[in-house]
């Protein structure tokens, strides 16, 4: 529907340019080209993710700028804008911004606004606020973050100590994409922590296949192998997070926990 209202009004613009054009009288000025107004505002919007991408910053703020000019409804402008403010810590502006894109017009998808203020949220430790939004964008079946939301879902459910919605939430965010590796991490320490050895192994082999390991998965390797008691796979493991990560607070407690073990 969206697709063919734009369509429909391109249409129109181009038919209203034909008509000014048939009534104007030749003259010996200068003709002025019809300029297409929505190109014009993709196009800034296109340039202000670039500059993003690239970390031009004040790059970014005058494509989007520029962007809101042409329409002050744009919600991709306006979270565009949100973002090079959060980057910059301009946390007041930045919120300002996703509020305006949220009541604004979207050309493509509201949910990942909805996702990047979720984000804004849970990022600010206003996770409460923030877990709505998640669940709603990942209730979008036209959302292709829908996964990202889901995990989010879980990771906020956790913080706020439902720990059966994160688990459900953590599930359905790997049934949608297997190879989100930190639901399956989420997944293998929460099955740690119920002394569930056997699934907290595959999940954290399951992160593995998908991503580097961290201080925190290296940790979490560490005790599962040794409750299976594979010494070849937890001296990996302690290698990796000394060698590696020797300043994390992962390989500090590695530490305490082999004073604690020798004594």
């Amino acid at each position: 529907m969206r697709e063919a209202q734009r369509i429909m009004g391109y249409l129109s613009l181009v038919f209203a340019v034909l008509v000014l054009t048939a009534c104007v009288t030749t003259t010996d000025a200068p003709k002025k080209q019809p300029v297409d107004k929505r190109s014009a505002l993709e196009n800034y919007i296109q340039l202000g993710m670039t500059y993003l991408n690239k970390g031009n910053r004040d790059g970014a703020i005058g494509a989007f700028t520029k962007a809101i000019a042409l329409d002050k409804k744009s919600a991709e402008a306006h979270q565009g804008l949100a973002m090079v403010h959060q980057i910059n810590g301009e946390n007041e502006l930045a919120e300002k911004s996703f509020k305006k894109a949220l009541k604004g017009r979207a050309d493509f998808s509201m949910s990942g606004i909805k996702n990047s203020y979720g984000r804004f949220l849970f990022e600010e430790g206003r996770v409460e606020e923030a877990l709505p939004y998640f669940e709603e964008a990942g209730r979008d079946l036209q959302y292709r973050g829908r996964a990202n939301s889901m995990l989010m879902v879980g990771r906020s459910a956790l913080l706020l100590g439902d720990t059966a919605r994160a688990r459900g939430a953590f599930e359905y965010a790997l049934n949608l994409n297997p190879r989100l590796a930190l639901a399956s991490l989420e997944l293998a320490d929460m099955f740690f922590q119920d002394r569930n050895y056997a699934e907290a192994k595959k999940y954290l082999d399951q992160f593995a296949n998908n991503a580097r390991h961290t201080p925190r998965s290296l940790w979490l390797g560490i005790r599962i192998e040794r409750i299976f008691g594979n010494k070849d796979k937890e001296a990996s493991y302690v290698l990796s997070l000394k060698n590696l990560h020797p300043y994390s607070q992962e390989y500090l407690d590695y530490k305490r926990y082999i004073e604690v073990q020798e004594q």
